[in-house]
């Protein structure tokens, strides 16, 4: 039975991760796991932890990956993949060269009978004005083409930095995403009130797993991180399922 596929926050490249490649490889042979069963795939944002595209040049590194999600789209495979808040700056490269749907925001989507409300979370429910004020900047397009203007040397090593302390400040802080997935939770209650059409609500974002009922019958999945939890979701058409990736590290 054909299914559609639901990962997020894979934080590829990550200068955190104990072995950049090992994690790569991991995601790779999880796909290889599946693939017998993808209809669809659907990435939910932060799949890299920080992708940069110019006009004539993309950064090194994601070769395995890039070429198994090249291989599923050319045998059929629909791959989805959400802007998260750390690979914001996809433009043409990846939809020209892996014939990937790219999608900057969140999208209503019927997937095998069922109606979806998928995002990947950051720009979902109330956020601080400090949050708002950085996607919105990092969004611009004035900005996009300073940044870009500055050679590589300087922006990788800046944003892979950034990264690291980001994260390292949300596990010293882990109130930070709790507080952002609750806000987001209760947007998602009151949207359901109002929109009884939608059965279930897709996020990434905020390195949790849950599954949580909502109202009118739908339900609320966070799909966790492969960075601890190594989680996803697949759906069949009747159940949608949140499950542990068992792919043992190499």
């Amino acid at each position: 039975m054909k299914k559609a596929f639901f990962i997020s926050d894979l934080h590829l490249g990550a200068r955190y991760s104990d072995d950049i490649h090992d994690a790569e490889r991991r995601v790779t042979r999880w796909l290889d796991s599946v693939r017998h069963e993808m209809a669809e795939l659907y990435l939910m944002g932060d799949i890299l932890d920080y992708w940069y595209e110019y006009r004539y040049v993309v950064p090194r590194g994601y070769v395995r990956f890039f070429g198994k999600l090249a291989e599923l789209s050319d045998s059929g495979v629909k791959i989805h993949w959400f802007i998260g808040n750390h690979d914001i700056w996809i433009f043409d490269y990846i939809p020209h060269e892996l014939g990937i749907e790219v999608i900057d925001g969140s999208a209503i989507r019927d997937i095998m009978g069922s109606r979806f409300f998928l995002a990947h979370g950051d720009g979902v429910g109330r956020h601080s004005l400090s949050f708002r004020f950085l996607r919105a900047l990092f969004r611009n397009r004035l900005c996009q083409h300073l940044y870009a203007a500055i050679h590589p040397r300087w922006t990788v090593p800046f944003a892979n930095g950034w990264s690291s302390l980001s994260r390292q400040s949300h596990k010293e802080v882990p109130s930070v995403d709790d507080q952002a997935c609750r806000a987001t939770r209760r947007y998602v209650e009151e949207y359901s009130t109002t929109h009884p059409d939608i059965n279930y609500y897709v996020f990434g974002h905020f390195h949790v797993a849950e599954d949580i009922a909502m109202p009118n019958n739908a339900r609320m999945v966070v799909l966790g991180d492969w960075i601890k939890l190594f989680t996803y979701a697949s759906f069949d058409g009747t159940t949608l399922e949140l499950r542990h990736a068992n792919i043992p590290a190499q």
